[in-house]
């Protein structure tokens, strides 16, 4: 299974954010943390991304006469790269938007669960707004965008950090028919 088929799937999807930043989890406390899906159906979605080269066990240990490995994201792991992202179909794109919705609706909803949950100490937000682009502003857009956010995806857990879901949703606003200017 490739990578563009292995991440889009709203449960991989959702492992892979829950170990990000340099996080360490067993299946178990993934299963925690993700109640509503069956412990079968995450063990195997957990091997799935241990086989694709997503995952690497960072270490073992032995509870109750079982082997409890604790998973990482692997360092040099597959991506959906800009080549993969311009080979995937239209019916894959939808596939990989409907798993980004889906692991965004889920995690909001663990987030909403969550006891002492405060959308506003936490600054949450969820706005949109249309955006008028040239195709160079649109570059010098993600290039700053980059810019900005390049540093932080680096940053690790510490004391006073806590994990923030950012996800950037960007596509034309209307359909460009054939034929058709882009306006």
């Amino acid at each position: 299974m490739d990578a563009t088929e292995l991440l889009l799937h709203p449960v991989r999807l959702r492992v892979v954010h829950a170990l990000s930043g340099g996080r360490v989890l067993t299946t178990s406390q993934l299963c925690e943390r993700m109640p509503e899906v069956p412990k079968v159906t995450m063990y195997r979605h957990v091997a799935l991304l241990a086989e694709g080269g997503f995952l690497e066990v960072a270490q073992e240990q032995r509870v109750r006469g079982t082997i409890e490995r604790y998973y990482r994201l692997r360092q040099n792991r597959p991506a959906i790269d800009v080549d993969a992202a311009a080979a995937m179909s239209l019916d894959d794109h939808r596939r990989g938007f409907a798993a980004a919705m889906a692991v965004l609706i889920a995690e909001f909803n663990a987030y909403l669960d969550h006891p002492g949950a405060d959308p506003a100490a936490d600054a949450v937000g969820y706005r949109q707004g249309t955006l008028w682009l040239s195709p160079d502003e649109l570059a010098e857009m993600n290039h700053k965008l980059l810019a900005v956010l390049g540093p932080l995806l680096a940053n690790q857990p510490e004391p006073g950090r806590a994990p923030y879901l950012l996800s950037r949703i960007f596509f034309p606003a209307k359909q460009i028919l054939p034929g058709e200017e882009r306006t």
